[in-house]
């Protein structure tokens, strides 16, 4: 006989809350949650905590459970722990993946590797877009402020398509530090920044590190003094600059296709 979870007061389900709602929480369990069936398959198997499953969707949708242990949530119990205003019936309670600055420059390609690294970027649906785009230019990497967007907010996770599960990425508490051990092993470092100077095509070295600043304020001093070169993405018309997560993929593919 299947146990079906009937109450909010589910220690299980009050704890799914906690961590779709406080950064804090999937700080201290180092879990965060996914949701929706395609995210679901995504996750591998050794990094699922837990999986749950709303009545309704068990009764159309068992076939794609096929393999997998998850319990069983009362549909009206099943909205208070989804994120999106239609629940799509399947959440899983995931394991962080844990990278380090040091790891992601070890494992480059040499040969050709872009990094993209954001200073306080604040935007969830900006940092998912890049980390989803990221994946397809192949990049090797990102490096975050510690005051950026949670990387792991639900947002961020639905904008990521399954990219947050095989694009490495790392959150440093000093960024200019990190730009100078980027440039120390090798890496050119290039600022998007309004003083920059307009790239031609074929302008950037094959081991690089892109720059990306807050929306509103772009790069902080500090970050675009550490950078070998500031560059501008060529535009016409009146427009100063572009949607940080359009600029960084600009850039990412630019460099892919050279």
């Amino acid at each position: 006989m299947i146990m079906i979870i009937t109450s909010a007061s589910n220690e299980q389900i009050k704890q799914i809350i906690q961590l779709k709602e406080k950064a804090k929480v999937r700080r201290q369990k180092n879990q965060f949650v996914v949701e929706g069936i395609k995210m679901f398959l995504e996750v591998p198997k050794d990094k699922m905590v837990s999986a749950y499953v709303s009545e309704s969707f068990l009764e159309t949708n068992k076939e794609k459970l096929h393999g997998y242990k998850y319990n069983v949530v009362k549909d009206s119990v099943f909205k208070k722990i989804s994120d999106t205003v239609t629940p799509q019936g399947v959440l899983a309670v995931v394991e962080k993946n844990i990278y380090t600055l040091e790891w992601i420059i070890e494992n480059r390609n040499k040969e050709k590797s872009c990094i993209v690294v954001l200073d306080r970027l604040q935007d969830p649906g900006n940092l998912g877009t890049i980390v989803r785009t990221g994946e397809g230019a192949g990049i090797s990497g990102v490096i975050m402020s510690s005051d950026c967007a949670d990387i792991y907010n639900p947002k961020v996770i639905r904008s990521t398509m399954g990219s947050i599960f095989r694009v490495p990425f790392a959150i440093v508490d000093d960024l200019p530090q990190a730009v100078e051990k980027l440039k120390n092993s090798g890496i050119t470092t290039y600022a998007a920044h309004l003083k920059g100077e307009i790239y031609s095509k074929n302008a950037f070295e094959k081991d690089v590190a892109f720059l990306i600043g807050n929306e509103a304020r772009g790069l902080s001093d500090e970050v675009s003094k550490k950078a070998d070169k500031l560059i501008k993405i060529p535009m016409v018309g009146k427009v100063e600059s572009l949607n940080a997560a359009i600029a960084t993929s600009i850039l990412m593919y630019t460099h892919f296709t050279n």
